[in-house]
């Protein structure tokens, strides 16, 4: 099997590997250190089967990692591997488009095993996270998001993104090398796609891509 995870913490990437190579000493691995290096990677290596994802790294907001790799990559399956164990978050990676989710606490049998789940096009859910309740309140509303943020192309993806992060069509422009008018008609699609009206409902409707997270640590 050939793999590539995904983590900017370098000792991370060791043990992940390790782990990996002890239970499958034929795996291929690569290995990226943020979102941009793994779409690179994944465009460079067309036969990586699976991609392991930290969630919080450096530079990444949220489920903007995980939305970005989906979209430019959607055959390739995202075991999301994070130090988060809130129910709430691992639901949303699973809404978002995350093929299973296993926390950085579990032990090498379990990350093992998730990972053959995967491969094999089964759905990798973390042990009592169907006993730990109902999702919150308004998270019913998450699912019908993530099938309208599922029909946007690559760059309409892109578009979005950089919509959040508060840039104008002309910096949009600018970091895409295309033109205005080009920005303006992936802006038009993505308001009718997510059925929106405006650029701020963009951001207001979007906003579940978000988890809260501590600034300063690294919760992984």
């Amino acid at each position: 099997m050939e793999l590539l995870i995904v983590d900017d913490h370098p000792l991370f990437r060791e043990a992940l590997a390790s782990t990996i190579g002890l239970s499958d000493p034929d795996a291929v691995l690569h290995e990226a250190d943020g979102i941009a290096a793994a779409c690179a990677m994944l465009a460079a290596h067309r036969g990586i089967e699976l991609t392991l994802l930290d969630l919080s790294m450096r530079g990444v907001s949220g489920f903007d990692g995980l939305v970005t790799i989906r979209g430019r990559f959607p055959r390739v399956p995202i075991l999301v591997v994070s130090g988060h164990e809130d129910p709430r978050i691992m639901r949303e990676a699973l809404h978002h488009g995350a093929a299973g989710y296993v926390p950085k606490a579990v032990d090498k049998a379990t990350l093992t095993r998730a990972i053959r789940d995967v491969l094999a096009g089964a759905l990798a859910i973390p042990e009592g996270l169907a006993e730990a309740g109902p999702p919150a309140r308004g998270a019913a509303r998450k699912a019908p998001l993530a099938e309208r943020i599922a029909r946007l192309t690559p760059q309409q993806m892109r578009v979005l993104l950089m919509i959040r992060q508060g840039k104008l069509n002309k910096q949009i422009a600018h970091a895409l090398q295309v033109g205005d008018s080009t920005v303006k008609a992936h802006v038009s699609e993505i308001l009718r796609k997510l059925e929106v009206i405006s650029r701020t409902q963009i951001v207001i409707d979007t906003a579940s891509l978000d988890f809260d997270r501590p600034q300063d640590g690294h919760a992984g």
